[in-house]
């Protein structure tokens, strides 16, 4: 059972997995929210913790930046262990006005410019869609709690938009009509892996950055001020 990148053993994994970037998010989460949380993976320090939520079995693991990382834990956990269902959890530039720092948005279609789908599938796909079953149901429970969701679609980038030479290049080459609310790194793969394996994935991310916000979260503040969408997603389960 066992995989180069997971050490997990057959049956430590839960069928729904909630994932964050960020390996000491998942720490954090784990150490927060879950009951009897058991860490069952330390393989590069990509940390996984197995517990239950209001009596639910659910792993909690990260999945580092990119859809190269990403893209290996989502697809062994999928393949290998036998998972049904992954909610990723990551941070996100905001891309309208109307958006502030620290909202949540939940994904509906993601884009990317990458041959992620070329190199794994030899399919070039450009646009992948979350399981609508799931983001119906994250919608409803952000609904019933009267807590602000954004929907929309996203930007997943192979590259850190800070880092590009001339990302105005970038960002003008995209659809036209593609109601982008986000740009991110990783939920391409995630949807299509998905999509590939017949599993479900929903995204939902918070805002930490926008163009048209002069402050921006701090790291630390990553780490501590996305309990919005944290347990968005663990009520989702």
């Amino acid at each position: 059972m066992p995989t180069p990148h997971n050490e997990a053993k057959k049956g430590e994994i839960a069928p729904i997995v909630i994932m964050p970037g960020d390996p000491l998010r998942a720490k954090a989460i784990a150490g927060k929210y879950l009951k009897d949380a058991k860490c069952v993976n330390k393989v590069r320090g990509m940390y996984a913790y197995t517990g239950t939520y209001n009596g639910k079995k659910v792993t909690v693991m990260g999945h580092g930046m990119g859809m190269p990382s990403a893209g290996i834990y989502i697809y062994e956990l999928y393949k290998f262990y036998g998972v049904k269902k992954i909610i990723r959890i990551g941070s996100c530039g905001g891309l309208r006005k109307d958006i502030d720092l620290l909202d949540t948005i939940l994904v509906d279609k993601s884009y990317t410019e990458s041959n992620y789908s070329y190199t794994l599938n030899n399919e070039k796909v450009n646009w992948a869609e979350s399981t609508k079953s799931v983001s119906l149901k994250i919608a409803n429970i952000a609904k019933k709690s009267k807590m602000k969701l954004v929907r929309g679609n996203a930007i997943t980038s192979d590259c850190f938009s800070e880092y590009m030479t001339d990302s105005k290049k970038y960002f003008a080459r995209l659809p036209k009509k593609g109601d982008f609310v986000a740009c991110e790194m990783e939920s391409f793969a995630l949807f299509y892996i998905a999509k590939l394996l017949k599993k479900e994935a929903g995204c939902l991310l918070t805002v930490v950055d926008t163009p048209y916000r002069k402050n921006i979260v701090s790291a630390k503040a990553r780490q501590t001020s996305m309990n919005n969408m944290i347990e968005l997603a663990l009520n989702s389960i």
